[in-house]
């Protein structure tokens, strides 16, 4: 599941072209993490950058993200799409644990989050001995993805070193025999992206058509004029408890780029 650099890009640039859009329309599902369009419990760990509200340094970027959410939201139907909010919008560089696969290891086993922050830190201390690159790791925003549950701003990276460095950083979690003892395994392909919201109740008349061509519209306008770029500067260790509160303690592991 480790791509190279140029299988990457080929990958997802088709996520946003108009014709993947409309086949996956046709099998999206409403999500289970919202009901009656409230966030519900969905706890659990991964590693990501500092949310919006803790970036100081991308708020251009969200900025951007945020208008892109607005203008999404207010082309369709309203409730189709739940937006998240703002605030917590960030870029996830590994999923970890979630829902009942977190409950039943934290349940089986009391010392689970205790061992899974010890072996993340050991997995951030691996790359730091593995690596002297302090290029910037810049990605930018490709186009809108749909996706089965939910909607996202697809991003791709400025250049290869900026692909390499998260590369090497899940290399390092994902083969960390310890995290793998505990039930920590990549179970897809990586797409780095931005989430913006989430399906609620899809009607049966929901014009699929239309949708594909909105969708479509704003990621043309994406590629037209400069670049939008996030800066990735530090990952961190963050429990959710739902799909909008991020959270972490000071002493949980973190790494700078």
């Amino acid at each position: 599941m480790n791509e190279t650099y140029q299988e990457y890009i080929n990958r997802v640039a088709q996520l946003t072209l108009p014709g993947t859009c409309s086949s996956q329309l046709q099998t999206i599902q409403t999500s289970p993490k919202f009901i009656d369009g409230k966030v519900v419990p969905f706890p659990g760990y991964s590693v990501i950058t500092p949310p919006n509200k803790d970036d100081a340094d991308n708020q251009k970027f969200y900025s951007q993200i945020q208008l892109i959410q607005q203008s999404i939201i207010q082309q369709l139907e309203p409730g189709f799409v739940i937006p998240l909010t703002p605030e917590s919008f960030h870029f996830t560089i590994a999923d970890l644990v979630w829902d009942h696969s977190y409950q039943q290891a934290v349940q089986e086993n009391p010392q689970f989050e205790t061992q899974l922050r010890e072996q993340i830190n050991q997995s951030f201390q691996q790359y730091q001995t593995t690596t002297n690159d302090r290029n910037p790791i810049q990605w930018q925003l490709l186009g809108i993805t749909i996706r089965p549950r939910a909607i996202v701003a697809c991003l791709a990276p400025k250049d290869q070193a900026s692909y390499q460095t998260i590369l090497d950083l899940r290399r390092c979690i994902y083969q960390n025999a310890g995290l793998i003892a505990l039930g920590i395994e990549q179970q897809y392909d990586f797409t780095a992206h931005i989430t913006l919201g989430y399906f609620g109740p899809i009607n049966a008349s929901l014009n699929r058509s239309e949708v594909c061509v909105i969708i479509s519209q704003i990621s043309d306008r994406l590629l037209e004029g400069e670049p939008t770029l996030i800066t990735v500067k530090r990952g961190e260790l963050r429990k959710f408890d739902d799909m909008l509160n991020y959270h972490r303690q000071p002493d949980w592991a973190a790494i700078s780029f």
